[in-house]
């Protein structure tokens, strides 16, 4: 049941009740932080979630505008018959929850899919392979899955049919057998790893088994042709897994250890993106500047280097023709050298755009969350991409209450984001996920507290955000046109080097994929409005 949305009349703008009562919130039984600003809030009645304490304020959605990430709702895959394939006359359906990795990650599938003869249907209802590809960073993502779930279970009951659930991604990892046991009626679960075994997944099924497969394997070079969400900008992973054991992420459990792709074979895909007339690709990875870790051998100068680091990658696949830009996601402060800036600021096709999470503005937080930097640390390392690359756009992540977390700790995250002046901050409330050391402390913050944090720290990223982006006025800017404005078809939409999206008047269908110069007439924190002025192409 959700709380009415009563303002509270301190100066923290949360809800009240006029008390503040730990035994009907969510943390009930562990001790409650509560800072002076909190001591006229809320009393509830119910149990209370990040999300009900939230309903009546104004949280700002940093993510509504931006395409790389699949949103609370998630993305459903939609995509055009392939002309080049029979079709079996059975349907997938692929609806895709949390980051890059996973979108990337169903496009594999769908390709898989498609290679055996099916095709894609945007409705549920009409499929014959069900998919939820699923993210765990987030309970509210797991909560989402749980009640389609519930809906497509039901249906399977009643109609018994020959339709096949599967539940892929990252809960398929960390529940395993679990996952069957409560709901019985999926016919797979598998891990991230297993994309590119669909096929034969699938295979087992029709023979009549239950299948689990959330082992951690060596990930094969990738002979699956990924089925491409777009014809302009393509994904192309570069490390699988994660080797940081931070404590509040579940990642490393559920993607498996740290696995490069050997730079031979990321160059070959990029060279078919490049002939097939892909003109963007972002490159993948977990920790992306940790690529290389897992492979053999060390640099010939003596350095002490491995032989191929992320910067040596850079270098490597840069001159790929076709490919007019590049880009990459996420870094880790941990492995951001000076080195790897001065090479994004040396090659032409490196987008001036860098998203490096930074969680927390304090020290102490930081450490316990294991992320083996400091905040001067992480404003050293902008400070480094700043006077390499003056103009370029940064974003991070960042976490909120966070086990422990005080308002003065707490504060210091709001001085670094405006210290720093981020073109976007992903943000979150800290969520507790089973099997990491976080989850189990004592010290957990109320959902209130968090709920509060969130709210004051958007409005802060929104502030600065709005402010980064004024620099953008007048200016001409050459944009990557990815199609018509879906709410606008008298527009184009295409996306700056800077990461930024721009809509303006043109033929976004005939302009598609070409480079354009577009002088900037209107302004928003995250989005730009202009005028083109001539096609580069």
């Amino acid at each position: 049941m959700r709380m009415s949305s009563w303002k509270c009349k301190a100066a923290c703008g949360t809800l009240s009740r006029g008390r503040l009562c730990h035994r009907n919130t969510r943390n009930y039984g562990q001790p409650l932080q509560v800072h002076d600003r909190y001591k006229n809030c809320i009393g509830l009645g119910t149990r209370a979630t990040v999300e009900d304490a939230t309903a009546g304020l104004q949280v700002p959605d940093l993510m509504d505008e931006d395409a790389d990430f699949c949103g609370v709702d998630g993305t459903i895959v939609d995509r055009d018959a392939p002309s080049d394939r029979d079709w079996n006359g059975k349907q997938y359906h692929i609806h895709t929850f949390g980051c890059q990795m996973n979108l990337a990650d169903s496009e594999r599938m769908a390709g898989v899919l498609e290679d055996i003869g099916y095709r894609c249907s945007t409705d549920p209802s009409n499929a014959d392979v069900l998919i939820y590809n699923t993210c765990s960073i987030r309970e509210k993502a797991e909560m989402k899955l749980y009640s389609a779930l519930g809906k497509q279970a039901k249906r399977k009951r009643q109609h018994m049919g020959d339709l096949q659930i599967v539940v892929a991604g990252c809960v398929g990892a960390q529940e395993g057998e679990a996952l069957l046991r409560r709901v019985p009626e999926l016919d797979v679960v598998m891990g991230p790893h297993h994309a590119n075994r669909l096929g034969d997944i699938l295979a087992q099924v029709e023979q009549g088994n239950q299948v689990v497969a959330t082992e951690h394997i060596e990930i094969s070079e990738d002979i699956t042709q990924a089925r491409r969400d777009s014809d302009i900008t393509a994904w192309v992973n570069v490390i699988y897994g994660c080797n940081e054991k931070c404590t509040y992420c579940i990642v490393p459990y559920t993607r498996g250890a740290e696995q490069s792709r050997k730079p031979e074979d990321i160059r070959r895909e990029m060279l078919a993106l490049g002939e097939a007339g892909y003109k963007e690709v972002t490159l993948l990875g977990q920790n992306i500047d940790a690529y290389g870790r897992d492979l053999p051998g060390f640099a010939a100068d003596g350095s002490g280097r491995r032989a191929n680091t992320f910067t040596d990658l850079l270098n490597y696949v840069h001159d790929v023709p076709g490919i007019e830009r590049i880009r990459f996601a996420t870094s880790h402060p941990r492995y951001f050298t000076e080195r790897l800036i001065r090479c994004c600021s040396q090659l032409d096709k490196l987008c001036e755009f860098f998203h490096i999470p930074f969680q927390s503005g304090d020290d102490q937080i930081l450490k316990e969350m294991a992320r083996g930097y400091t905040a001067d640390r992480y404003k050293e390392i902008i400070n480094s991409i700043r006077r390499y690359m003056p103009d370029a756009s940064i974003s991070g992540d960042a976490i909120v209450g966070f086990p422990g977390e005080t308002e003065e700790q707490f504060e210091r995250t709001v001085e670094l984001v405006r210290s720093v002046g981020f073109d976007r901050v992903n943000t979150a409330a800290y969520s507790p996920r089973p099997g990491t050391p976080a989850a189990v402390r004592d010290d957990q913050v109320a959902d209130l507290i968090k709920a509060d944090r969130l709210n004051r720290l958007n409005a802060v990223v929104n502030e600065i955000a709005e402010r980064r982006a004024q620099r953008f006025a007048d200016r001409e800017l050459e944009v990557l046109v990815e199609g018509p404005n879906s709410r606008n078809t008298d527009q184009a939409m295409g996306r700056t080097r800077h990461n930024k999206i721009m809509f303006f008047n043109g033929d976004g269908n005939e302009l598609k994929g070409k480079r354009v110069m577009v002088k900037v007439e209107d302004v928003k924190a995250y989005t730009l409005y202009g005028t083109m002025t001539q096609i580069c192409d």
